[in-house]
């Protein structure tokens, strides 16, 4: 397995705990770093591999799930997409960690926004509370066209709102908003901001139905998930 490795950096706590995550998912898999770089065709390399466990950086979200892939293990649920999703968590947090300022110490609530700068000031606490992923990050997530990075910069930076829902939306899921209920809470958030600007008041109908539609799909996913619940109630009680 190659020379023993220096200790893990703890000087930030979140992001030694991503480190030693990955530290043990390689041992797990019985790799070296330099394996695991083959195993991509040298597209990551064995001293990517080997910083990203170190513990004295963040690594980019790409070389994590790249490390975790190659070191999956066949006891792994869903083909390894159990250690795909915790190590998600561990990297935001790290990133969190590292980038976010002082006074964002939780998720932004867009129930309690009213107005545009609140809207705004939210999205870009999302924004931090996801880890501060780039712009590109973020385009590469939404899907070509979905989310240009100047666009995306310029939200960021408080300067602009989405253009339109999908914008909106697609924003809201590279910052891991992806559950339509909270979609929807974003929504009406952006209805109340769109009903507070004037330049866009007249778009105020598009954003409107944008809600509703995703008020459905949460209705929906509800449904969906209670309706085999109540149907196993439905058969205990002809049981009995």
């Amino acid at each position: 397995m190659g020379r023993p490795e220096n200790n893990v950096d703890q000087t930030v706590p979140a992001r030694a705990e991503l480190a030693q995550y990955l530290r043990e998912r390689r041992r797990a898999a019985g790799l070296t770093y330099s394996q695991m770089s083959e195993a991509v065709g040298g597209r990551i390399s064995k001293a990517t591999f080997e910083r990203a466990a170190s513990g004295s950086t963040v690594p980019s979200w790409d070389t994590v799930e790249w490390f975790l892939i190659v070191a999956r293990v066949r006891k792994d649920l869903f083909g390894g997409m159990s250690a795909l999703l915790h190590g998600r968590e561990l990297w935001v947090r790290a990133r969190r960690a590292t980038r976010a300022p002082y006074y964002v110490h939780k998720a932004p609530d867009p129930t309690l926004v009213s107005c545009t700068a609140g809207f705004l000031r939210a999205l870009r606490h999302q924004h931090v509370w996801a880890g501060y992923p780039t712009p590109g990050e973020m385009e590469l997530t939404a899907g070509p066209g979905a989310l240009p990075k100047t666009t995306t910069r310029r939200i960021i930076a408080g300067d602009t709102l989405p253009v339109d829902p999908e914008q909106a939306v697609a924003f809201l899921k590279a910052c891991d908003v992806v559950n339509p209920a909270a979609l929807e809470e974003w929504l009406a958030a952006a209805v109340r901001a769109v009903r507070d600007d004037p330049s866009r008041i007249k778009h105020l109908d598009r954003w409107v139905k944008a809600h509703q539609e995703m008020a459905r799909r949460s209705r929906d996913r509800g449904i969906a998930s209670v309706t085999p619940l109540l149907r196993a109630r439905e058969e205990e009680g002809h049981a009995a």
